[in-house]
């Protein structure tokens, strides 16, 4: 290869990093992400988020023959005629609880792609409602849906059937991820 090739080439390269840097996308995702990658995010990036008027929900204890409510497993439906995103992972308040149960963060199976619906299509969600601490009654679940930028949230709570007439919660519970795989989503609570 001659010096004036290799310059040009260099030259290319570094316009096309400033040019990644300018419009937001960093230098390590513009060098790794293939075409295929960009384009399934720019595909998904038009498909509207879900919402409780197009969700059907519920919640049952895993496994299902367990005496107490520790596990449960959330269900989402996408009722809707459209397809629709799922972010990140959903907002949930254990009766009067304080906060909303914090995320297990190793459980995101594709970080940063949001989980599309189709019509008919489900996906879950895996709660560990307590752990070994002090516990409080809770007589209702409540999930939020988050939207498409980070600390936003898409439409109103969502009352979720109880799968119990009472659960017993604590500051242990944890939520994961949203996934299409509901046996992937439990695999990080039945072992706590």
């Amino acid at each position: 290869m001659n010096v004036k090739s290799l310059v040009g080439r260099r030259a290319a390269v570094v316009t096309g990093l400033v040019l990644a840097l300018g419009c937001g996308v960093s230098a390590q995702a513009a060098s790794t992400a293939g075409p295929g990658t960009v384009a399934a995010k720019a595909a998904k990036a038009t498909v509207a988020a879900c919402s409780q008027e197009v969700l059907g929900v519920s919640a049952v204890k895993e496994p299902a023959d367990s005496r107490d409510a520790r596990h449960l497993l959330l269900t989402v439906q996408n009722a809707g005629d459209k397809k629709c995103n799922l972010y990140r992972y959903p907002l949930v308040r254990l009766g009067a609880g304080r906060t909303t149960a914090p995320v297990i963060k190793e459980s995101d199976p594709n970080p940063g792609v949001p989980v599309t619906l189709a019509p008919g299509e489900e996906a879950y969600a895996a709660l560990l409602v307590n752990g070994p601490m002090d516990e409080y009654e809770a007589k209702s679940i409540t999930l939020g849906l988050q939207g498409r930028k980070p600390g936003s949230r898409v439409g109103g709570p969502i009352d979720v059937p109880m799968p119990v007439e009472t659960l017993y919660a604590n500051d242990g519970q944890r939520v994961t991820y949203w996934t299409t795989a509901p046996g992937y989503a439990l695999d990080f609570i039945m072992s706590k």
